[in-house]
């Protein structure tokens, strides 16, 4: 079919691998299996690991465009959290949004556009273009951002953010404030949340990745009227879990010939995704406590930051060259035997599908979870920003396929004894086996998803039926 001939729908990523990769993911799975022209606009960035994404192998109707960079600096506090700071750079991108979109041969019939991309839907309106959020994290999160929009914010301040308490979420599990959002824990910013949920109202539909089976009870009561579907008021479509396939990249030879030499699942992989950086005194632990697991590991460290979302912006930039000096003295020399750390970035999703690899330590953020389970490998909860306590607090509570620190891996050092059993629970006890089996089954259950006639792929398909009739209308 000629491009013209084809529904043509626009994505808008917000800053950071996070969104980037599942967005592109979106585009990809559109242009593949529902026959779609797709464009992906993303903010222009010089982080290498955006450009190492964007340089895989291009499409064919998938189209790349780079809305300039903006600059922030006199709009918003440096100090303001990350999700003010996404929602300022979305809003000062929407003039550059606006002219691409104008300039188009071939205008798109729908936009979608990522949890701080909703200011967008004015242009869509002016173009007459359908609406579509695509919440690139799981129901749940969705879930208690619509349940905020319809609690009075002195409520959250004095029994969620000042008492402590845990929030009632109808028809679904409370959230408790240990595992709350970073905006829940500062009275100034629980009015952002909100501003989200009452942005996606304004669209025709949200697009989920997530699956149907792996979060049925949150699903549903985002769809009864009784529980939270008459604040939604728009149809949901759970269309995940899409994750990066990295087929195209290559291992670095070092890694790959390390990865082959170890014996099937008996690796654990430590990296705290695009953005998670610990502070100096918690390396040291996690450097002993890997040591003293006496478990082989590969792990990606970067220099400590006192900041958990210290390399956000800046993930890819050089952080040296050679052997970090910020880890304990010997530790190379005496884990040589059984250790391989990599500065700063590593190919995750290639690491993760070894079969070397048996569990994952990791920050929790959506698109690392996803690509765990695809992999079926169980993981080690450590998380540190956004959502993704309520992430670890699902993989150890609800499917049971991670073990987590007693202690808050953010407010608290977590002490290597406490790390090394963590560690030893995953690749060596019974519990770790009992969590590889309950993975295994949940890899299966996403796979059967994502096939032809599976919900999610019947999901996206929905989507792909109303762009179409939008077009021919």
């Amino acid at each position: 079919m000629p491009k013209e001939d084809k529904p043509h729908v626009a994505l808008l990523a917000s800053p950071g691998l996070g969104h980037l990769i599942p967005i592109m993911e979106l585009g990809k799975r559109m242009v593949t299996h529902h026959d779609f022209h797709v464009t992906v606009f993303f903010i222009a960035s010089d982080q290498a690991s955006t450009t190492s994404l964007l340089k895989s192998p291009k499409l064919e109707n998938l189209d790349i465009v780079a809305l300039p960079p903006v600059n922030i600096s006199g709009l918003i506090d440096p100090n303001a959290q990350l999700v003010e700071k996404l929602l300022v750079i979305m809003r000062e991108s929407l003039p550059s949004l606006r002219s691409s979109i104008s300039s188009m041969k071939f205008r798109p019939s729908a936009l979608i556009v990522d949890l701080f991309g909703a200011d967008a839907f004015e242009i869509a309106e002016e173009f007459g273009m359908l609406r579509y959020v695509f919440n690139t994290t799981n129901a749940y999160c969705l879930a208690v951002i619509f349940h905020l929009s319809g609690i009075d914010d002195k409520f959250i301040s004095e029994h969620h953010v000042k008492g402590q308490e845990p929030l009632e979420i109808p028809g679904c599990k409370s959230l408790s404030f240990r595992d709350t959002l970073d905006s829940l824990r500062d009275i100034d910013c629980i009015d952002r949340p909100k501003f989200n949920g009452n942005k996606m109202t304004n669209s025709h539909g949200i697009l989920i990745n997530t699956w149907e089976d792996l979060e049925s009870s949150t699903i549903e009561a985002l769809r009864d009227n009784n529980y939270l579907g008459t604040l939604l008021n728009v149809p949901i479509y759970p269309i995940g879990p899409l994750v990066r396939q990295d087929g195209n990249q290559v291992l670095d030879k070092q890694v790959k010939l390390w990865l082959d030499d170890q014996p099937i699942e008996s690796v654990i992989y430590v990296s705290f995704g695009s953005g998670g950086t610990l502070s100096a005194k918690q390396l040291t632990e996690l450097a002993w406590g890997l040591e003293q697991s006496q478990q082989r590991f590969i792990w990606v460290v970067r220099s400590p930051s006192n900041n958990a979302l210290g390399t956000y912006f800046t993930i890819g930039e050089n952080d040296g060259d050679g052997t970090p000096d910020y880890l304990p003295q010997g530790f190379f020399t005496r884990t040589k035997d059984i250790g391989l750390v990599i500065p700063m970035w590593a190919p995750q999703a290639q690491i993760l599908s070894h079969p070397s690899v048996g569990g994952f330590f990791s920050h929790c953020g959506w698109n690392s979870t996803l690509e765990s389970i695809m992999n079926g490998v169980p993981m080690i909860a450590w998380p540190l920003y956004a959502e993704q306590k309520m992430n670890a607090a699902m993989l150890t509570e609800d499917l049971e396929i991670a073990v987590r620190s007693e202690v808050s891996s953010t407010d608290e050092v977590v002490g290597r004894a406490e790390i090394e059993k963590m560690v030893r629970t995953i690749m060596v006890d019974k519990e770790g086996e009992a969590m590889k089996i309950r993975v295994k089954e949940l890899k299966n259950s996403a796979e059967k998803a994502l096939n032809k006639g599976g919900s999610s792929f019947n999901s996206l398909s929905q989507v792909a039926k109303d762009c179409m009739h939008h077009l021919l209308a």
